[in-house]
């Protein structure tokens, strides 16, 4: 229960409400505790007596009480869902904060299918705990109190003999609750699996239809979509079980009511109307016992995604602001990286000993093989990661001594692959700068050579872009991330590969606006192809994660070492292309 008094603190904000909720949801409960005792004196005044009198007051009652009972449920039902709704909204909204503020580390080892997944199907059956089960809780709970003192108030003997049943159904409700709490875990992991590979197989659509794997991605589908299947029918059994169980202990409890009530009223003890009056409320406390078992085991289940929901949201951030962060001043763009060493896993090291440094205005270089290190570096200055050892300091300043948002401010990253949100080009360039205007994000569009063809789209800037912005191409989607950047003017630049995955006539129109773009900044660029970094002012070799050389274009192909190989292999393959 721990974590679900923790969920009913997020109710603290609507307590009003909740009063109200719980005022209609009891005064809609003693409504059906009103029957009972009409057919009580129906029986003993109406029929025995031939009271027609009461007979008058009894149909006149029953009519003023589903009036008001009509008034009382629909107020239960807006106010508890308007509650419910509120809730939700208020933990959809912290958790998608606290993955916000979660470091890269995170996602690089979960799928963002299963991260959706929290926000979406927990959140989801959370709602369910929330409102559904709620109403349900309390109003059968008023049902089974209130027919508990009404059959007091008949017997107080019969009452003893029906309440020695309720120890059996709690211990059978703990038993059963238990298991459904473990299957209701492995279902809310069977539907995470499913909206990954769901969210997996339609981001890559592309490639499934490339290789003709669309029958291999059905049947992966419908094995996991089995998997859920079978999760699913383990609760239904285990709540089918359940049920019948409370249901056989109700009806032992109903028969000795029966046996010692009937004796009575054979003894004149109990009137008949009082016999059927308490027979009627036993049969009233049955049914939420019943009821309540069947909640109990829904809400087992959506304790499950309860748990999940706050794992996540008391999961360590990792990168964060320290309790005494500064803000990061305007800064010039001086960039030292002292002895730095790193590993995204324990005991693989991805950098060793890295030590570098950058002034004002400069522009440096990182080349090598693949997986050498050189983005881990530029992961490390604007402190997606941290260092393991070493430090990384921009105008002398600590990077893990400021504040995240006054670093990232004036760090810009156009990287190798463009993310573009699914709304107009204008917005997107304005992404670099909120606050800018429809003539500055124009400048910058112009700024990045995008302006000709975005005028060019059936809307120009008004046009709205598709997921990812995949309606454009390679080239269009560069520049308009240099447009970004250029809008956000930041002194310090990373270019993480961003001309290579484009051909050689976009490549030469995205290279004239990065090379704009860089002027007056502090530029780190991740080449691939070397022809962009000759006038480099130094350029850094890295190899295993180790400087293994650096100096200028020049320097460099004078030693004859691995930037040389790797500088005469590439311009080897290109003369070969261009005799082709």
């Amino acid at each position: 229960m721990k974590n679900y008094k923790r969920l009913l603190q997020y109710i603290r904000p609507y307590l009003k409400q909740l009063g109200f909720a719980i005022i209609c949801i009891i005064m809609a409960a003693a409504a059906n505790l009103y029957l009972p005792w009409i057919i009580k004196d129906m029986v003993d005044k109406v029929l025995t007596d031939k009271d027609m009198g009461m007979l008058n007051i009894i149909c006149l009652g029953i009519v003023v009480v589903f009036i008001l009972r009509g008034i009382f449920y629909y107020g239960q039902s807006y106010l508890v869902s308007y509650i419910g709704q509120k809730v939700i909204i208020d933990v959809r909204e912290v958790m998608f904060r606290k993955f916000q503020r979660m470091p890269l580390a995170y996602y690089d080892k979960h799928q963002t299918g299963e991260t959706m997944s929290y926000i979406t199907n927990d959140v989801a059956a959370i709602q369910s705990a929330l409102v559904d089960n709620l109403i349900e809780m309390v109003t059968e709970g008023s049902i089974l109190i209130g027919s508990l003192v009404m059959m007091l108030v008949l017997d107080w003997k019969l009452s003893l003999l029906t309440l020695a049943i309720i120890p059996l159904v709690g211990q059978a409700m703990k038993i059963f609750g238990r298991k459904i709490k473990r299957n209701g875990t492995v279902i809310q992991e069977r539907m995470a699996d499913i909206t990954s590979l769901l969210q997996e197989s339609i981001s890559a659509i592309r490639v499934v239809k490339s290789f003709v794997r669309q029958r291999y991605e059905i049947d992966r589908f419908c094995r996991q979509n089995e998997l859920n299947f079978q999760a699913a029918m383990k609760n239904v059994q285990l709540t089918s079980l359940l049920t019948p169980s409370v249901e056989f202990l109700a009806a032992v409890s109903v028969a000795v009511i029966l046996w010692f009530g009937g004796y009575e009223v054979i003894n004149g003890v109990l009137t008949a109307g009082s016999l059927i009056a308490f027979l009627t409320y036993a049969v009233n406390l049955a049914n939420p016992v019943k009821r309540l078992s069947r909640v109990y085991g829904n809400l087992q289940r959506a304790m499950a995604a309860v748990d999940r929901v706050f794992a996540v949201i008391d999961l360590p951030e990792t990168i964060k602001d320290k309790p005494e962060a500064k803000e990061l001043p305007p800064v010039q763009g001086a960039v030292s990286v002292e002895h730095v060493d790193f590993a995204y896993k324990e005991g693989v090291p991805a950098l060793i000993d890295m030590t570098l440094e950058a002034k004002p205005g400069q522009m440096i270089a990182f080349v090598g093989p693949s997986g050498a290190g050189k983005s881990t570096i530029a992961n490390l200055i604007p402190r997606f990661y941290d260092v393991t050892a070493g430090s990384i300091r921009i105008d002398g300043y600590d990077v893990r001594d400021v504040t995240l948002d006054s670093l990232r401010g004036q760090i810009g990253i156009v990287p190798q692959e463009t993310m573009l949100f699914s709304t107009s080009v204008r917005e997107n360039i304005r992404y670099g700068r909120l606050d800018a205007t429809d003539e500055e994000v124009v400048a910058a569009a112009k700024a990045a050579n995008a302006d000709e063809f975005i005028r060019a789209l059936p809307q120009g800037y008004d046009t709205q872009l598709g997921e990812r912005g995949l309606n454009l191409s390679g080239g269009q989607r560069q520049r308009m991330a240099i447009a970004r950047a250029i809008l956000k003017n930041p002194r310090i630049l990373i270019l993480d590969e961003a001309t290579s995955a484009l051909d050689t006539e976009s490549e030469k129109i995205v290279q004239a606006a990065l090379d704009q773009l860089m002027v007056g900044r502090t530029s780190f660029v991740i080449a691939h192809r070397l022809s962009t970094i000759f006038d480099a002012d130094q350029i850094y070799v890295i190899d295993h994660g180790r400087i293994q050389e650096h100096g200028t274009h020049e320097e460099l192909l004078a030693k004859g070492g691995l930037y040389s190989t790797l500088y005469n292999i590439q311009f080897r393959k290109t003369a070969e292309s261009e005799e082709q």
